[in-house]
């Protein structure tokens, strides 16, 4: 393979700062000239893991001294880094994808900032933006919300944050936990629309759409390998008429059924936000 940037070729050099360089999700091909150019042309490489940072570099055909700074080193590693920055030209990568999208590259960035660090970023690539281009799903407005809570109660309050945001959704997933948060996310949010994206930009790329419910059936007891993104449509217009008929189905389901149970089959009936159902059997339980 071709290096980008090949060995033999003189690389200018970059005046000092912080360079913030997307590198490819996936496909190495996605790797913008202008990014090689400035792997090869900076001094030290701030790498989440310099083992996937050499293959990139191995890819463009240069060698650049790296340092690893993620989660667990970021916080004694910063003050060294933006000191270089000062005096020399210092990147910031992420194993894949655009730096700081859910990552501690923030703080470097700012900590560079106060001290008067030039800094330059490089778009490229993104998980999260080029699920949102698979899904199908409304992109005028969205929000990215990371990674959702591992303990299911931290869970369930978090999508009920995000329960009446009338935007777009869009999370980060592994294929073990997959399953069981569309379910809570079906649960929480009611049966909307959604897409799950895996490897993307790689061989095996799928984008998988239906309802909350059906892509948590159909990955419950299947889950994918690979990198993934879940996007989800945002929640229906709410209109006067829905508040009697949800108030009739609350009825139905209450008698005679418990609280829980009585939300739970009227959220997915209805598709509203668990939250609201939850907050309008509780008002009609106590006689409102």
């Amino acid at each position: 393979m071709t290096p980008l940037i090949p060995t033999s070729d003189p690389v200018p050099d970059l005046p000092p700062g912080l360079y913030i360089v997307a590198t490819p999700i996936g496909n190495l091909g996605d790797l913008s000239p202008r990014a090689a150019a400035t792997l090869a042309g900076v001094r030290l490489i701030a790498a989440e893991d310099s083992r996937v940072t050499a293959k990139l570099l191995a890819h463009i055909g240069v060698k650049v001294p790296m340092q690893a700074y993620h989660d667990h080193s970021a916080d004694t590693l910063r003050p060294m880094l933006v000191a270089r920055a000062l005096r020399e030209a210092v990147a910031l990568v992420s194993d894949a994808g655009t730096p700081l999208i859910s990552d501690p590259g923030f703080k470097l960035v700012r900590d560079a900032r106060a001290a008067g660090v030039n800094i330059v970023t490089l778009p490229g690539p993104c998980a999260a933006v080029a699920a949102l281009t698979l899904a199908g799903l409304p992109t005028d407005r969205f929000l990215f919300a990371g990674f959702l809570p591992a303990k299911a109660g931290a869970r369930a309050t978090a999508i009920a944050e995000l329960a009446g945001i009338r935007a777009t959704l869009v999370l980060y997933e592994s294929g073990p936990r997959l399953g069981a948060s569309l379910a809570a996310l079906a649960d929480g949010l009611g049966d909307r629309p959604a897409a799950v994206a895996r490897e993307i930009s790689k061989r095996f790329e799928e984008c998988v759409t239906g309802s909350l419910s059906e892509l948590a059936a159909r990955y419950a007891d299947a889950p994918p390998r690979g990198e993934i993104v879940i996007t989800i449509g945002p929640p229906p217009e709410a209109a006067p008429a829905d508040a009697d008929t949800l108030d009739a189905a609350l009825v139905a389901a209450l008698d005679g059924g418990t609280l829980k149970t009585a939300v739970a089959d009227v959220t997915k009936a209805l598709g509203l936000p668990r939250a609201t159902v939850y907050a309008r059997a509780l008002a009609l339980k106590a006689g409102a």
